[in-house]
């Protein structure tokens, strides 16, 4: 019998009782009058449920905010209403039908109302209670409308977790929930990916254009992060354009190497501010727990590193954290502190690559690329440097210096030889590019016909109308401009019909695998020169290496190319010593066929085969496998486990064997660790590796094997090796 009939019946047995001039209770109908009135009042309302936990009374203002045609009696608490956390996300630690089967007091639990289409939420307290006979009988209790209260806390704790910019969790909300996750993941070793991003080319964006543009970027960037990354993945703004994500339960690197991918790929498509176009680049570095890191701290830390480096290798690339980053990370701050006084100490030089004719491979123009050799730390790579000198901006002083020197040495060379200097969109907006181009030319003599400038993408970013300009003015002067790296990024036609260009340099990446027929590469490169063929431009295919990609690029119709095939960057003396007696043929030389890049490389790896552990070199390193050295007569066909180090275990298969010399082939292939360099997929904690056996000292035999049962002879090469590393 529901609760409000048993008040009613007993209210009549009550009233009658009164009239036969019996001694009434005394109260009682003003008491229960009392309670219709309260009932009526919104201050409170009654419930009550049978022992499964369905409805059996609610108040009648309470029962009207599910609807008149929803039938409440009979039908479960937990359709009607569902217990939430203080910031109003469903709770699932203590949920109501947790209360309701352990028959557990319920105290002024937050409830949001699941039917009736309104938002809606109550405070919901209620005790057990039990027949004559213990039997436990259902739930009685009061609920109140909180709703207004409930909304302000939550407008309260979203102001504080989330960022008002672009509704991403804020830095404290981050920080609380990979707190909070490491915590419960830490005894059961589950994983945890974090990863750190920062915005390229961002502080362009809000200098060129204004704040007010800059935090319409932030926006939209973080609409693309939505759209890329799903829950369990929380995503959070730091401040400024750092970002952050954490992905719990995730370790495979192969997939997290193409989530950063698709990041960086997503985020670096242009961008409409108020009818202002910009393109950024996105760097990311990835940590992951527990391999990377078990506290907050260290996984931060670790993250920010490999962060770090993929920003000084180059920006536009993720990397994994590697524990050689602390010192690589050292190594940029110093070489950042030295790069000032690089200029001023003439420690920079230009070297030059060949771009050649391809009908009759004859030389027509040079590469000048910048180079820097350091009296203590020696050759140091432009991929390393050139983001140095952005974080410094230092990359216009560079560009100035490099337009300088290359003309000046280009006016020795003979014939109509152009120099090609790439322009970094820094020093095309600085104010300072026409200037120096006609300084550069003034000072060296050099026709302006025959100065090449070769300009990305990245200049389309400014305002329009100083973009025009400037290739206005080079084109007065008769400078010749090519843009570059066409198809890296997102190409447009427009760029095309604006700037005055001559030619489309084919970005390296489309001549790589275009040989491959799985490939459409082959399909964009003869698209690009149809393309340029119909606007009257010319096309040079870079980063040509192989005879087959050398015989494609040219049967597509690739005007010229430019490639390790005909040369390397050489230094000047070497580009006159070649020209002065006439040479103007470069002869291509090089592999038949591109072949997966194998990185050079000799490092002590650990070697398992059954119970043993043997110590071998390993070198030339591929995705597919290795060259080991150091294991006297391996047969072919022999399974072996490698330990690269960092937990990193790779099965591998001998294929070829000669002396102490092996090929092996991976299991598995290794994956990018999005900086040149290969990683294995998922690694092993060392926890795991201890209980697997994993670890033994250099030629130590796990327990309970004799050292003559060791099948293989471990041999130092180290001495007598002349194998070329």
């Amino acid at each position: 019998m529901a609760m409000r009939d048993i008040f009613l019946k007993r209210r009549d047995k009550e009233s009658a009782t009164a009239g036969n001039g019996a001694v009434a209770v005394i109260g009682n109908g003003e008491r229960l009058a009392m309670l219709d009135a309260f009932e009526s009042s919104d201050l409170a309302w009654f419930w009550s449920t049978d022992a499964e936990g369905r409805v059996n009374y609610l108040s009648p203002n309470a029962a009207e905010r599910f609807g008149e045609d929803f039938q409440i009696l009979g039908c479960p608490l937990t359709d009607l209403l569902e217990t939430v956390a203080e910031d109003g996300v469903s709770s699932g630690e203590r949920p109501l039908n947790f209360f309701l089967s352990s028959h557990t007091k319920i105290q002024d639990q937050v409830a949001k109302l699941l039917v009736g289409g309104t938002q809606e939420w109550w405070s919901l307290t209620g005790r057990p209670y039990f027949d004559q006979d213990h039997q436990f009988c259902g739930f009685r209790g009061s609920a109140k409308d909180i709703s207004s209260q409930f909304q302000r806390q939550l407008d309260q704790t979203r102001l504080a977790q989330f960022d008002d910019l672009t509704g991403l969790a804020n830095r404290h909300r981050m920080q609380t929930r990979l707190e909070s996750i490491l915590s419960a993941f830490r005894v059961s070793r589950r994983s945890c990916a974090l990863i750190m991003l920062d915005l390229d080319k961002f502080k362009a964006v809000n200098d060129r254009l204004g704040h007010p543009a800059g935090d319409e970027l932030l926006r939209q960037v973080a609409q693309r992060l939505r759209g890329i990354l799903v829950s369990p993945a929380e995503i959070g703004r730091l401040g400024g354009d750092e970002f952050q994500v954490i992905i719990p339960d995730m370790d495979d690197r192969g997939l997290l190497g193409d989530l950063a991918k698709k990041i960086i790929q997503m985020l670096s498509q242009p961008y409409d501010l108020h009818g202002d176009r910009a393109v950024i680049g996105a760097s990311v570095g990835i940590a992951i727990s527990p391999y990377d890191g078990e506290t907050p701290a260290d996984l931060v830390k670790n993250a920010d590193l490999a962060l770090y480096a993929s920003k000084g290798g180059g920006r536009g690339q993720y990397r994994f954290f590697a524990s050689d980053l602390a010192n690589a990370a050292q190594r940029q701050r110093e070489i950042g502190e030295e790069l000032r006084g690089a200029l001023a100490n003439d420690q920079l030089a230009m070297s030059y690559q060949p771009i050649v004719r391809g009908s009759d491979n004859t030389v027509v123009a040079f590469e000048a690329l910048l180079r820097w050799e350091h009296p203590q730390l020696g050759a140091i790579s432009p991929a390393t440097f050139v983001p140095i000198a952005e974080e410094l901006n230092l990359t216009a002083r560079l560009g100035e210096w490099s337009l300088r020197r290359a003309c000046q040495e280009a006016a020795a060379w003979p014939g109509d030889l152009r120099v090609t200097v790439n322009v970094t969109p820094q020093l095309f907006f600085s104010g300072m590019l026409v200037p120096a181009v006609e300084e550069a030319l003034e000072a060296s003599g050099l026709r302006a016909n025959r100065l090449e400038l070769e300009v990305s993408e990245g200049v389309f970013m400014g305002e329009s109308s100083q973009v025009d300009k400037i290739f206005a003015r080079l084109a007065k002067r008769g400078v010749r401009l090519t843009l570059d790296d066409f198809g890296k990024g997102y190409s447009s036609l427009a760029f095309l019909r604006r700037a005055p260009f001559e030619k489309i340099k084919i970005d390296q990446g489309f001549v790589r695998g275009c040989t491959r027929v799985d490939s459409s590469n082959a399909a964009i490169i003869s698209a690009i020169v149809s393309l340029a063929k119909a606007l009257d431009m010319e096309t040079t295919a870079a980063g040509v290496e192989a005879m087959d990609e050398l015989s494609t690029v040219l049967q597509q119709g690739a005007t010229y190319i430019q490639g390790f095939i005909y040369s390397r960057p050489v230094p000047q003396e070497v580009v006159l010593e070649k020209l002065e007696g006439g040479d103007f043929v470069f002869q291509p030389v090089g592999p038949e066929h591109h072949r997966a890049e194998r990185r050079t490389v000799l490092l002590r790896i650990g070697v398992y085969h059954e119970n043993d552990r043997y110590e071998a070199t390993l070198r030339n390193l591929s995705r597919t496998g290795a060259l080991i050295e150091g294991l006297l007569d391996v047969p072919v066909g022999t399974d072996l486990v490698l330990d690269l180090g960092g937990g990193q275990l790779a099965v591998a298969t001998v294929r070829r064997s000669q002396d102490a010399t092996q090929g092996v082939e991976f299991e598995t292939p290794l994956i990018s660790d999005g900086a040149n360099g290969l990683c294995t997929r998922h690694r092993v904690s060392p926890q795991q590796m201890a209980a697997a056996g994993f670890g033994q000292a250099a030629g130590g035999i796990a327990e309970g094997m004799g050292q003559g049962r060791r099948r293989f002879i471990q041999v130092d090469l180290s001495a007598t090796s002349s194998r070329a590393a």
